[in-house]
């Protein structure tokens, strides 16, 4: 799987130096394709260019390709991978694999292809419908222009990519119902992962029927979405430069739809260069956290997130196990949990350091959103990522990289190599805390 991306994000790097791709004659500098192209494939929408005055016609089709095949991609490797553990694992191992996701792991790998494709193809057409339809009549958007811009901001909606043909992202439609909630919307459904979509499909009237995993996912998308929104309302109430100055309907739709664009979704309403830093705090706790598993998001995952507090509840408690609704939680899922949380500790601190240093004049919260968003893949900024200098952007597409393929990767690697020794050391207890 990191191959793969490395390779598209190579031929897509390739693509977005063509002379075509640029709307200005000469090709794209390396490091702008670069960027460009890595946020892209790991769906992120970090840019260093205005998309619709740098980019041709050609090149924001390449954008809308990339970040298609970037989030269809993502998904489908997340599931074979989640196939591949559930098959080197041993036979009780694998039914319980199953039993957690409602079958998905039973099917064939062609039937979860199709599966995902139609999701996601039908989601987005949806989408797409109904914004064409408010271009062509409320904007006056002539039809083939207003397709081509419902179509391209489907895409990065369902896809969590954050890329808009608008200067200011989606800030002069901050009062559309029509426009926001479509795209608010279709980011949620993208961010929730093909497990849990394909269980709430069938068992969407019987919650006590869920399985473990998608009961942390809804209920967490939930909570985490609540404290967003709730956030975003109580202290941009009053922000003159964000919500300040809009009406009461409009500031609840604006707080919903930044709230939603936590989970990974990139595209923004109001001026996130403005937001207090109260605001700006919560959100980047919230974009580290991110979606659900299997899903285009990014974040260390809303089950993780639980896991550990479940982890850290019991531990306080005194319980012997973790349990989640009657369910044991297994002793390999929580490190996991906390070896890909510490993973994404470590990496957005080296980051921040990093970014902080290699800039002069980037106050350190900043650095430290930007840091998170693009580890995260989330793609919101408050407008300093075309102003770093060339080794910043470079850093960021490591991050963007290695946000997207690390923390799956090393959850995968460490359930492959899960192995039961025949023995065991003498017990030691280290003081902790």
């Amino acid at each position: 799987m990191p191959l793969a991306f490395l390779g598209a994000i190579a031929l897509g790097t390739a693509l977005m130096m063509l002379p075509a791709a640029r709307a200005e004659p000469g090709h794209a500098p390396f490091v702008t394709a670069l960027f460009t192209a890595t946020s892209t494939v790991c769906v992120t929408g970090l840019t260093v260019v205005d998309t619709p005055t740098y980019w041709s016609g050609f090149g924001e089709v390449l954008i809308t390709v990339l970040s298609q095949i970037g989030g269809f991609g993502i998904m489908t490797l997340a599931t074979l991978l989640s196939l591949l553990v559930s098959r080197r694992l041993g036979l009780r191992s694998r039914l319980m694999a199953q039993a957690e996701s409602s079958g998905l792991l039973g099917g064939n790998v062609g039937g979860v292809l199709i599966r995902v494709a139609i999701v996601m193809f039908a989601t987005e057409a949806v989408i797409s419908v109904v914004l064409t339809l408010r271009f062509w009549l409320a904007y006056d958007y002539s039809f083939g222009r207003a397709v081509w811009e419902a179509v391209f901001h489907a895409v990065q909606a369902f896809n969590n990519a954050g890329f808009a043909l608008y200067p200011d992202s989606l800030v002069r439609f901050v009062d559309d119902w029509w426009i926001c909630m479509p795209i608010s919307l279709g980011v949620l459904a993208g961010s929730i992962g093909f497990p849990v979509l394909f269980e709430l499909a069938r068992e969407w009237r019987t919650p006590g029927f869920w399985s473990t995993h998608t009961r942390l996912t809804v209920w967490g998308t939930l909570l985490l979405g609540s404290v967003g929104f709730l956030v975003f309302l109580i202290f941009e109430w009053g922000n003159p430069q964000t919500l300040g100055s809009l009406s009461t309907p409009t500031k609840v739709l604006a707080a919903f739809m930044q709230s939603m664009m936590t989970r990974s979704g990139g595209l923004n309403s109001i001026s996130l260069g403005d937001m207090s830093n109260e605001t700006i705090a919560v959100t980047s706790g919230l974009m580290f956290i991110g979606g659900g598993s299997a899903s285009t998001a990014g974040g260390i995952k809303v089950t993780t997130f639980l896991l550990l507090a479940y982890v850290i509840w019991a531990e306080i408690r005194g319980e012997p196990d973790v349990v989640i609704r009657k369910r044991r939680i297994a002793e390999e899922t929580q490190r996991q949990a906390v070896t890909v949380a510490l993973l994404g500790v470590a990496l957005v601190s080296a980051g921040t350091l990093g970014l902080v240093g290699l800039t002069d004049d980037v106050p350190f919260d900043r650095a430290l959103f930007e840091v998170i968003s693009a580890f995260a893949t989330v793609g919101l900024s408050t407008g300093i990522t075309a102003d770093l200098p060339p080794s910043a952007q470079v850093m960021l597409v490591v991050l963007m990289y290695v946000g997207r393929i690390g923390t799956i990767a090393v959850g995968t690697a460490i359930a492959l190599n899960t192995r039961r020794r025949l023995y065991r050391y003498p017990e030691e207890r280290p003081l902790v805390g």
